[in-house]
């Protein structure tokens, strides 16, 4: 079997996971699912074959998974044996916990709680998570073409790809996080490059992200430069080796219901939010709308 996107779902929503399966085989991802040929024999050897040939598991998550049984042995299983974990939150005005949360603690899930609304938001939540499946494990992964239609040219849809890095969009302005690679001395770390908003993202828009120790590391593809922020000067800006400015949580913006993929980066060292105020990049201590980003 060859390594593949595994969906673990509860019954009750068999018929959206259903429907997601059969689009991300249509876009040639590698899928498994239980009642599409994922299980023949003995269920426990079946499901446990596809735990692990799994190069990722999306947990479609609600209070009904979280209670499941065979949902916790699932996940608890490609946790243990370090499958990576997308997490489809499906319920609404609900959050994991319990054994649940723990998994998926600090993960970014996808949101599905409005997929069903329209054909549109559908699809843009499928391409969400398509994003994030290429992203963490595209490289594992092998992706076939786009179907051919009658006329022997490629479908309207583009080949899933993986990109090099994360891109930041900002959700107000539509400005672009962006490494200029412009230097500026700073006398407590030597040379920092300035980071900018830009109207398009190009390579130094696309920042590669690395997990540090309950945060995260975001590194520009271009310079590999890390991403930090100085409460001090309130600048933003990039240097060559990440220390306590350079670390950062993101977070899932649930107070968003587009079906844009929003987030919200926040400092760690300084507990500031970055946003946008007056075409200007800046730190904030309380979130408002100008803190929101969309991952691109």
């Amino acid at each position: 079997m060859a390594p593949h996107v595994m969906l673990s779902y509860q019954w009750d929503i068999q018929a959206l996971v259903k429907r997601v399966y059969d689009r991300l085989k249509e876009d040639g991802l590698p899928v498994w699912m239980d009642i599409e040929g994922g299980v023949s024999g003995n269920i426990n050897d079946a499901i446990a074959a596809g735990v692990e040939e799994a190069a990722v598991i999306c947990p479609f998550m609600t209070p009904e998974y979280q209670a499941s049984r065979s949902a916790k042995k699932e996940l608890n299983y490609a946790d243990t044996r370090g499958v990576t974990i997308v997490p489809v939150m499906v319920a609404k005005n609900w959050e994991a916990s319990e054994w649940l949360g723990l998994i998926t603690a600090g993960l970014l899930w996808i949101d599905f709680r409005n997929a069903e609304k329209s054909d549109d938001h559908f699809e843009k939540c499928i391409k969400s998570l398509e994003e994030e499946i290429m992203f963490c494990a595209g490289n594992l992964l092998s992706v076939e073409a786009p179907p051919l239609d009658v006329n022997d040219t490629p479908t309207e849809r583009p080949a899933v790809r993986r990109k090099p890095g994360r891109g930041f969009r900002h959700a107000l302005t539509g400005l672009y996080l962006w490494e200029s690679g412009m230097q500026i001395f700073h006398p407590a770390s030597d040379i920092r490059n300035s980071v900018e908003l830009h109207d398009s993202p190009g390579d130094n828009g696309y920042w590669e992200e690395i997990r540090g120790d309950n945060c995260k590391h975001f590194r520009s593809f271009i310079t590999s430069g890390y991403l930090g922020y100085d409460p001090n000067g309130n600048s933003t800006y990039t240097k060559a080796s990440p220390h306590r400015a350079e670390e950062w949580q993101l977070m899932v913006d649930e107070t968003d219901n587009s079906p844009e993929r929003a987030v919200i980066m926040k400092n760690k060292h300084s507990q500031s939010f970055l946003a946008v105020h007056e075409g200007k990049l800046t730190g904030l201590q309380h979130y408002d709308e100008s803190c929101k980003w969309f991952l691109e």
